[in-house]
């Protein structure tokens, strides 16, 4: 009689994948065991009046009626908005004369606004009372035709 040509290695490996295919089998099994069906409910998810999503649907008690004449899309128009003067007032806090440029703080919003040398009628210097009126530039607003305050 003749050896057999299965060497024990050989062996182990074929249990091994056996094994793991009784393995996949066995999982695969339990998940069918243990799903259970899905439904439309299951899936619905829903809005609550504070904009939270919840899994409970509204109370239909609660509704209230809008009427769609009253509902706004889109921004308000601009003669609603009070008009601001053009003409502002405020101080120089920065001017470079040999770079041609400065900021001018508005004494109202007390925002920094750029001016250019080219916007000037009359010179001005660091704390001049000047006024001004504001545009946007490419980078923001600027102030033009200044003028010292008198």
């Amino acid at each position: 009689m003749g050896r057999s040509q299965e060497t024990f290695n050989k062996k182990e490996v074929r249990n091994k994948k056996e094994k793991k295919r009784k393995d996949k089998l066995a999982k695969k099994e339990a998940r069918k065991d243990t799903e259970k069906k899905s439904s439309l409910e299951d899936m619905m998810a829903y809005v609550d009046e504070n904009g939270m999503i919840t899994s409970t649907p509204p109370d239909p008690t609660q509704k209230k009626k809008i009427k769609a004449e009253n509902i706004e899309i889109g921004i308000p128009k601009r003669d609603s908005l009070p008009e601001a003067d053009p003409i502002r007032k405020g101080s120089v806090t920065f001017f470079n004369e040999s770079k041609g440029f400065g900021f001018i703080k508005d004494s109202e919003t007390q925002e920094s606004i750029f001016v250019h040398v080219n916007n000037l009628l009359e010179e001005i210097k660091e704390n001049n009372i000047v006024s001004f009126e504001v545009e946007m530039g490419q980078k923001g607003p600027i102030a033009t035709k200044v003028k010292l305050f008198k």
